[in-house]
């Protein structure tokens, strides 16, 4: 009997090494992001996107697994947004003119808050695999519209001497020959104001890492922006409260347990 008992623990003594190793082995495995049939179950990210919307934006996400194939998601979007008839224009009477949109109202920042899910479609089997993701998203959309403001040609009392005056555009007022350019950026900023809406969004993405705990995604997808009244954009467009945007996204992020 007592030989038994010291043969295990001669045997517990020996084998030690092995597991510290194979644990040491394990770790540096997750550390370098080989598949080990492990979930991880955090990820966050980072992405710049090209939209229809005729700009570009910035997002960050934060999921969350559910369980194995399905995330939950937070997400945090930024990006410009114009109208689809506007048109750039130079007045050609004047040297040195700078350039203008006619017709448009406000500049938009949009900002997108929301919540969705994510389900794997098509799982990674190896590392040179692509793996595809469904994803659904609601939530807030805060539109942030700056009104324009424009360098207007202002007669003086001398024949063919004329001054520029820095106005709020007004389409009943100011007209192409009146116009000589688009105030600075930062002109109206202190007449900012909020327009709130919400969005839905629904997209494909398609993960190309080749490690586990790193994401590298190419996302496409759609979005529809809805608003209880309609957005200032032009003067003279159709009035809208519904915008759909397509999109193309790069991701960048990590995963961790």
């Amino acid at each position: 009997m007592h030989k038994n008992i010291y043969l295990i623990l001669l045997i517990s003594l020996f084998s030690l090494p092995l597991i510290g190793q194979d644990l040491k082995d394990s770790q540096s495995r997750i550390d370098a992001g080989e598949d080990l049939k492990v979930l991880y179950r955090n990820e966050s990210s980072f992405a710049l996107f090209a939209h229809s919307g005729g700009g570009i934006g910035l997002a960050y996400r934060r999921g969350y697994h559910v369980h194995g194939t399905r995330k939950r998601m937070l997400e945090l979007e930024a990006q410009n947004f114009k109208h689809q008839k506007e048109i750039k224009s130079v007045n050609s009477y004047y040297d040195n003119s700078k350039g203008f949109v006619y017709g448009k109202l406000n500049s938009f920042l949009l900002i997108r808050p929301g919540i969705g899910f994510q389900n794997i479609l098509f799982e990674k089997q190896e590392k040179k695999n692509v793996e595809i993701r469904f994803s659904y998203f609601v939530g807030a959309t805060l539109a942030f519209a700056k009104p324009v403001y424009l360098e207007i040609i202002v007669p003086t009392s001398d024949p063919g001497i004329n001054t520029v005056s820095q106005e709020k555009y007004d389409p009943d007022k100011h007209f192409p020959s009146d116009i000589y350019g688009k105030a600075p950026f930062f002109r109206g900023m202190d007449q900012l104001r909020l327009i709130p809406g919400g969005y839905g969004k629904i997209a494909l993405s398609f993960e190309y890492g080749r490690r586990y705990n790193v994401i590298k995604a190419i996302e496409t997808g759609a979005i529809l922006d809805v608003y209880p009244t309609h957005l200032p954009m032009m003067a003279f467009a159709p009035k809208q409260k519904v915008f759909a945007t397509l999109y193309l996204k790069m991701v960048w992020g990590k995963k961790w347990f």
